[in-house]
């Protein structure tokens, strides 16, 4: 049996959700075989995913959203990493309900790229999701050498808003280690950076801003990726459209800039952590998050671990906080049956609060319906 489950966000990590499904297996079955593979789809938690596969994680300090030094960490195993821009730049970085959707910064990303590069990485995996910023990547380039600087040729500020006042974009000094490294840019949303489907559009509200920041936001990004064109080309404005430019506020455009490929970020850890060989040993993988929901359906961890196993022709189960999908769209995902922790507990918050003992729980109803 694989357990290969996401986080339960704002609950358990994914290594906790599948040392609570293995707990409560066992507690019916003592003597069957598990094996845990936590994952990810790129957004927060991809880190700890790596380094729960056999990655060493790595410390770096480096300037969080608005500029704070923290402590950050990477993956490396041989000469691959995996970077994380939410260990940098994410929600979570800022103070309790404390958002800064203009002027969040994305620099911090841009420093645990490097450390990467410094660590000897020939393959960078850059998960992206779960940003407090909106600010193109500019923050990222700018820590990786690239000058944007005003009408009187000063720097601009740090985040979104301030890309409206980019005179000039000099992307000469980038590193030039760059151009030498397998850069994937993992993600689980294909947006282009602006416009109604765009970063500040889709993903801006998530973050704080309101309908003016919003408006502010999408035509700074517009206007930053025009000046960028100017330095690189006409290729700056096919990146701007591309799938997955404007992923985690639109830092997916600044790595595209820098030469990454875009792919499916769940498609891509399942790759780096080994599901291939694991899910040849299973004869039924357990998977999930904490909702399964329409979202799920796009991309998310679960999706992809279920399409894997189907077309390994291998069972697979579901488990997660909240159920919003029917058995038919379940199907359709390659997925037999969920089983969300309200058919345990109806109270939501206490689903939260105690999700770890109740999820062991929901794991002994799945070892009684498949295991004996």
């Amino acid at each position: 049996m694989l357990i290969a489950a996401d986080k339960f966000k704002g609950s358990l990590t994914a290594v906790q959700v599948a040392e609570r499904v293995m707990t409560g297996l066992r507690r019916v079955v003592p003597g069957v075989e598990v094996e845990a593979l936590p994952v990810a789809d790129g957004g927060d938690g991809t880190v700890d995913a790596a380094v729960a596969a056999g990655f060493e994680r790595r410390e770096v300090r480096v300037a969080g959203p608005l500029g704070d030094e923290l402590t950050a960490a990477f993956a490396l195993r041989g000469d691959t990493a995996v970077v994380e821009m939410a260990e940098a730049s994410g929600l979570q970085r800022l103070p309790a309900g404390v958002f800064a959707p203009l002027t969040s910064s994305t620099y911090g990303s841009g420093e645990l790229l490097r450390a990467a590069l410094d660590a000897g990485a020939r393959t960078i995996v850059f998960g992206v999701g779960g940003s407090a910023t909106t600010d193109g990547g500019a923050g990222m380039l700018s820590a990786l050498g690239a000058r944007f600087v005003d009408a009187e040729g000063e720097p601009v500020a740090p985040g979104g808003a301030a890309l409206s006042d980019v005179a000039t974009a000099d992307l000469s000094g980038l590193d030039p280690r760059l151009s030498s490294v397998d850069f994937v840019l993992a993600s689980d949303v294909d947006n282009p950076l602006t416009g109604p489907k765009g970063a500040p559009a889709v993903y801006g509200p998530q973050k704080g801003a309101s309908p003016d920041d919003v408006e502010i936001l999408d035509a700074a990004l517009g206007h930053f990726a025009a000046v960028v064109e100017k330095s690189i080309g006409s290729s700056a404005t096919e990146y701007a459209a591309a799938p997955g430019a404007g992923a985690a506020g639109g830092i997916g455009y600044g790595a595209l800039v820098l030469g990454a490929r875009f792919r499916p970020g769940i498609e891509v850890m399942l790759d780096v952590l080994g599901f291939a060989p694991a899910l040849e040993r299973a004869t039924l993988v357990i998977t999930g998050e904490g909702s399964l929901d329409e979202q799920t359906l796009h991309g998310k961890a679960p999706a992809g671990v279920a399409a894997a196993a189907r077309a390994a022709g291998k069972e697979v189960v579901a488990v997660c906080g909240r159920l919003a999908l029917r058995p038919e769209a379940l199907g359709r995902a390659g997925i037999r049956r969920a089983y969300p922790l309200t058919e345990v507990e109806p109270d939501i918050a206490r689903c939260i609060s105690d999700a770890g003992p109740i999820l062991e729980t929901v794991a002994q109803n799945i070892a009684r319906d498949f295991l004996t």
